[in-house]
């Protein structure tokens, strides 16, 4: 089983916990955790492109010229698609490109970019965050504490609001749940901090 350090918010050691071998101590899958992130990137696409066809621009309701005997070409609108001003042919429309990985890949994926967090020094257990009233400034000293004041992913058992109000402004953190903890979160942010409980949460749905 996989130890690392256990930290308060002043960032001092205060003691070590044991992570999941199943969930945070697995060989890294880069083909599951390639796959999970174009399907995260794929749902987030908004897909809203548009171009018209030929029935919808406008004009072309007659013919432009006879069918025989002017030496031209034949042509049935001044709005088919070989023409300026034309539709366009088989261009794209409003569609979703979201699309779903079965549920063991997915989970896979996840215990995958947990590890790689462990095994690269990524990752810090908090015994605890908790703050006594919603301050960026006292989120910005607790990642300075922390030697994490880039980008930092922070993850809690529960969604707690006052955290997510002290971090949404500084730049390149995120506040989660355990239960909004994705591939694509933590493989984006450099640093992955994760209270106590909120690992205790993480192995008992992934294990």
């Amino acid at each position: 089983m996989p130890k690392v350090a256990l930290y308060n918010v002043s960032g001092t050691q205060v003691g070590e916990i044991e992570l999941s071998d199943a969930i945070f101590g697995i060989v890294p899958n880069e083909s599951v955790l390639h796959d999970a992130v174009v399907m995260q990137q794929a749902s987030q696409r908004r897909g809203t492109h548009k171009v018209k066809g030929r029935s919808e621009v406008s004009g072309g309701g007659r013919k432009p010229w006879k069918q025989k005997g002017t030496g031209r070409a034949r042509q049935g609108s001044i709005r088919s698609p070989q023409w300026v001003g034309g539709g366009t042919v088989f261009g794209p429309t409003p569609r979703s490109y979201a699309y779903k990985l079965p549920k063991k890949v997915r989970r896979l994926a996840l215990k995958s970019a947990l590890s790689s967090k462990v095994i690269d020094s990524d990752i810090i257990v908090l015994e605890e965050l908790t703050l006594s009233a919603p301050k960026t400034k006292e989120m910005v000293a607790i990642l300075n504490n922390l030697k994490a004041d880039r980008k930092a992913l922070i993850v809690d058992k529960d969604f707690n609001d006052v955290v997510a109000i002290s971090s949404r402004n500084i730049p390149g953190v995120k506040f989660v749940s355990a239960e909004g903890i994705n591939v694509l979160d933590v493989l984006k942010h450099d640093k992955l901090i994760i209270t106590k409980e909120a690992v205790a949460k993480v192995e008992e749905v992934l294990s």
